[in-house]
């Protein structure tokens, strides 16, 4: 196996590798460092990248595998955390300069899990300042830019994440999710992005944005690298407030085991909105797919769907500016006054009245009572991840179908609703437009049936192929 066939390994192929004693993870992480080096300056996926650190830790996995202190699936392999997962004695910017020398005295939850798997970082990555932009815009630390076409947006927050993955300089990224910000860019990048359940994956340690919204979940590039990925990050934490008691599902247990038995609702409402040609046909030929696979397709009504999306961004700015209420009140520091000109949210927030945020929470609990009604029908909901495939870097208006609006009011259309409810849903991809870019199709479910989610996509994934594509870069 070549270099850049290792940097686009999956975790079980990897772990089988180092086993066998075929590859050692000292080879492995070299040529992760190597194909960031070669790639990096074009595609800006990292902040700080942690080449002498991670090459240290890769002789200590090899020496462990060498003697049998194999730790699991995750011993060995790289991973790259967005720039707000504290990482003890790496400096967490959260994508703005404010924080560049910020540097955490602890790990986050996740971070400490995966550490504990064996998992090896490389870096932390790119990100929109404070995970507020759904493009990946950054004009702190530089944009990353999309790996099938650099000219293009590779969707946001999680932007590094997406690009790291899909170009092979990691094997697995940790993205957050608080309006799609897991699945936009694994869909515009053509990779594989999981929001679990609110409160299944640990937050503690993460910058917040949206406290009640906020989700960690991964950005691989198969599903069952997901399933492996989380199954060791899912579980109770007493540091997360939010953290479910309850019993994680085994993502893995029943991954393989088809979906004969499954009803898959697909909305009507995913159809009345702006939708791209290419974009539809790619989500029907896959619900087609789906059907050949012996699952049950069953039309269903999710009419309070968009809702999600007003009131949504009502508790997010809310939330946003509580958070970072400091800096919302701060002016004369040249840095933080730059922060606040470009995102004027952070202080929009701070107008809106107690009763207005209760209000927004009371409309999200009905939404989410409707949302358990509507899900009781079927096992999972499949439909678009978004309304389009990336589009160009700076874009502030695009056409979507026959119409031309802001970005912002295209972008999370299809992904909020899952945030909003606290639902898991994944992105994988379905196929390509006709100029070679990736199409996510978004298979949703109910809270605490990640592994059921999983498994449905793991069935169209082995039956369709898409996320065996490199990008040719």
């Amino acid at each position: 196996m070549d270099q850049q066939d290792l940097c686009f390994a999956t975790i079980e192929q990897l772990s089988n590798l180092f086993r066998s004693k075929t590859v050692s993870p000292v080879e492995y992480i070299q040529a992760q460092l190597d194909r960031i080096s070669a790639t990096e300056a074009k595609l800006n996926s990292f902040i700080t990248i942690t080449g002498e650190q991670a090459l240290s830790e890769a002789k200590i996995a090899e020496t462990d595998i060498m003697e049998e202190r194999y730790k699991g699936p995750l011993h060995g392999i790289s991973m790259g955390l967005k720039d707000l997962y504290y990482v003890k004695g790496i400096r967490n910017t959260s994508g703005i300069k404010v924080h560049d020398q910020f540097v955490p005295d602890y790990d986050s939850t996740v971070a400490a899990r995966l550490k504990s798997a064996g998992a090896i970082l490389t870096g932390k990555l790119n990100l929109a300042p404070l995970a507020m932009s759904g493009t990946g815009k950054n004009e702190f630390y530089g944009s990353a830019k999309n790996p099938w076409d650099i000219r293009m947006i590779p969707g946001g927050s999680s932007s590094g994440s997406g690009t790291a993955t899909a170009s092979g300089q990691c094997t697995v990224t940790m993205g957050s999710d608080t309006g799609g910000s897991i699945r936009i860019p694994a869909s515009f990048c053509g990779i594989v992005g999981h929001k679990p359940t609110y409160g299944l994956v640990s937050r503690y340690g993460v910058s917040p944005l949206a406290f009640s919204l906020d989700h960690c979940g991964p950005m691989v590039r198969t599903v069952t690298d997901a399933a492996l990925v989380m199954n060791a990050i899912s579980g109770f934490d007493p540091q997360d407030p939010s953290s479910t008691r309850a019993d994680p599902p085994d993502c893995l247990a029943n991954l393989k085991k088809g979906i004969e038995s499954y009803t898959i609702g697909v909305a009507n409402e995913f159809w009345d909105v702006p939708i791209d040609t290419e974009i539809k046909e790619s989500v029907m030929k896959a619900i087609n797919l789906l059907s050949d696979l012996g699952a049950t397709i069953k039309n269903i009504s999710w009419p309070d769907i968009y809702e999600s999306v007003s009131f949504g961004h009502l508790i997010s700015i809310s939330e946003a500016s509580n958070i970072h209420a400091k800096m919302a009140r701060t002016s004369g520091d040249p840095l933080i006054d730059d922060v606040l000109y470009k995102y004027p949210r952070i202080q929009a927030g701070l107008f809106m009245s107690a009763a207005d945020y209760l209000l927004a929470q009371q409309w999200r609990l009905r939404y989410t009572k409707n949302s358990r009604k509507v899900f009781d029908q079927v096992d999972v909901i499949v439909g678009p991840t978004l309304q389009m495939a990336a589009f160009p870097i700076g874009s502030t208006e695009i056409k979507v179908g026959t119409k031309v609006d802001k970005v912002e009011n295209f972008v999370p259309t299809y992904t909020r609703p899952c945030d909003q409810n606290g639902f898991p849903a994944v992105t994988i991809p379905c196929g390509f437009t006709k100029t070679g870019l990736p199409i996510g199709l978004q298979i949703a479910g109910k809270p605490n049936q990640d592994d059921v989610v999983l498994r449905a996509a793991f069935a169209y994934e082995q039956a369709s192929g898409w996320t065996t594509r490199r990008p040719e870069f």
